[in-house]
């Protein structure tokens, strides 16, 4: 390797070799001052948005349907056993997808109330991220579980609030996660059923046949398989997953 560059150094002409090599002036300074508020309101502004957009994955993923979906599309790869079919790509990328159709009508409300009004300049952005949280806070109220709010709502030394106003973001959101949880792990034992009694059958029946050597996985496998694509599968599954946040 150092034979190599020295080779490339040796073809290269004397004066290029000489000329020393110009570096570009780069300035990270932040232009404004204490006697520009113009300025360093921008540049508030620019840092504002910039966290927005690291933190958009993780909004996208707690605030919406995103948890629920793909943790039942999990859920239904495991129960088929089929290791890594779908991939982990596929799986998110239909949740992704599937959570844009099940929000639609509440990001529609966000940009018509919120986004819109904020970039014609009738409304300044304290009260766009109002405006904005409202269809979302409407979203997770309606799937959000009494027991869940109520739980978070103690732990928070809250007094009691007498209307869904009076619950601070902070409060709603981790209760609405655990909803979520909660809800996806209950379809996933209704998924998780017709192919246990499959596999208890297959293995049952290896038994009498005195085939205790032979993983009951590899003939189960199969059945599994068809009888998902038989019953239509991926279709029950993707309208139950719908259904569930009508």
């Amino acid at each position: 390797m150092a034979a190599l560059i020295v080779a490339l150094l040796a073809l290269l002409p004397s004066n290029a070799c000489a000329e020393p090599i110009q570096i570009p002036d780069i300035n990270f300074q932040m232009q404004g001052s204490s006697d520009d508020p113009q300025g360093m309101s921008t540049a508030i502004q620019l840092v504002v948005l910039l966290t927005v957009l690291s933190l958009a994955p993780a909004i996208l993923i707690m605030l919406t349907s995103f948890t629920r979906i793909v943790v039942v599309l999990s859920f239904v790869r495991s129960s088929l056993a089929t290791q890594q079919m779908p991939p982990n790509q596929v799986l998110i990328g239909l949740a992704l997808f599937l959570s844009f159709f099940v929000m639609a009508p509440t990001l529609q409300e966000v940009n018509s109330q919120a986004i819109q009004p904020y970039l014609q300049g009738e409304i300044d952005q304290e009260i766009a991220m109002e405006k904005g949280m409202e269809p979302l806070r409407d979203f997770m109220f309606t799937q959000t579980r009494e027991k869940d709010l109520a739980l978070f709502v103690k732990m928070s030394n809250l007094d009691r609030p007498q209307n869904f106003s009076d619950i601070p973001n902070y409060v709603l959101i981790p209760s609405f996660i655990i909803s979520e949880l909660k809800t996806a792990f209950q379809i996933g034992f209704v998924i998780f059923v017709p192919f246990l009694v499959i596999d208890m059958v297959v293995a049952s029946a290896l038994m009498s046949m005195g085939m205790m050597m032979l993983p009951p996985m590899m003939i189960s496998l199969p059945f599994k398989i068809l009888l998902f694509v038989l019953v239509d599968g991926w279709g029950l599954v993707i309208q139950s997953l719908i259904m569930s946040f009508r």
